[in-house]
């Protein structure tokens, strides 16, 4: 369900929501993911987290909406409609694209509005400043990019043997890839704020050794954490990631 205060967003679903909230954790979607994906955590984190789940256009709810495949216009859109919600202290989680916009999304606020999470959570991700060294494959013939798919394991193979599912879900990866692997990555001083850098122990793309770069990126304390499970551990491992999260959480309210 929406969230029922002033401001209202497509951008944004409150799965619970929590009108006298100390923060809200914004959740960004990986890859051809959705706002659902981060439908259960409010039953994980404390009662007075309002979780924000991240819905871009053209995808679940938005289906309709034309889809982004670059970075910055999507962020052009999205900085401004997320102010009104920034009106509590908030938290960012990101998993894999939706790492690199959660990233990207804390800079841009800091650069434009003077505005700063108070705790950036990276999951899945290589550090941003070796993104370009990532292999182009959202450009792939479709039956390569289809095996791309399979060998990521993160496409529900009920969806790749389905023609009419995959006729609809591979625009919107291609479109995701493409914001990630296209990214460029600027420099700028590291954030102010706490980061913590999660993974999958048995993640073949993104190991401990790149997570540990991510130190670099803020001033204040890095922690790493890792999991059981493959890049999509959060979805196997959840319990003990929220439990992870929470504590962090609770410091900060």
């Amino acid at each position: 369900m929406l969230a029922t205060s002033v401001f209202h967003s497509e951008w944004v679903t409150i799965p619970r929501p929590v009108p006298e909230a100390k923060l809200r954790l914004f959740c960004f979607p990986y890859a051809g993911g959705t706002s659902l994906t981060y439908r259960p955590w409010p039953m994980g984190l404390p009662a007075d987290v309002e979780v924000c789940a991240l819905q871009l256009p053209g995808h679940g709810s938005r289906l309709n909406e034309p889809l982004f495949d670059r970075l910055t216009p999507l962020l052009d859109d999205l900085a401004p409609k997320l102010i009104p919600y920034l009106n509590k202290p908030f938290a960012f989680f990101g998993h894999s694209m939706g790492a690199l916009l959660a990233f990207e999304l804390s800079r841009r606020l800091r650069r434009d509005y003077a505005r700063l999470p108070k705790h950036l959570f990276i999951s899945g991700h290589r550090p941003a400043q070796t993104r370009h060294t990532k292999r182009r494959t959202f450009d792939l013939p479709e039956a390569e990019f289809i095996e791309e798919l399979r060998r990521l394991n993160g496409t529900p193979a009920e969806v790749l043997d389905h023609p009419e599912l995959l006729e609809v879900m591979i625009p919107i990866l291609r479109a995701d890839f493409a914001i990630a692997q296209t990214y460029q990555y600027v420099e700028e001083p590291p954030l102010e704020c706490d980061l913590t850098a999660f993974g999958g122990v048995s993640d073949v793309t993104v190991n401990r050794e790149h997570l540990e770069v991510w130190r670099t990126h803020t001033s204040g304390n890095f922690k790493l954490r890792m999991f059981l499970g493959d890049h999509f551990y959060l979805h196997t491992a959840r319990i003990p990631l929220l439990q992870t999260i929470a504590l962090d959480l609770r410091s900060l309210i």
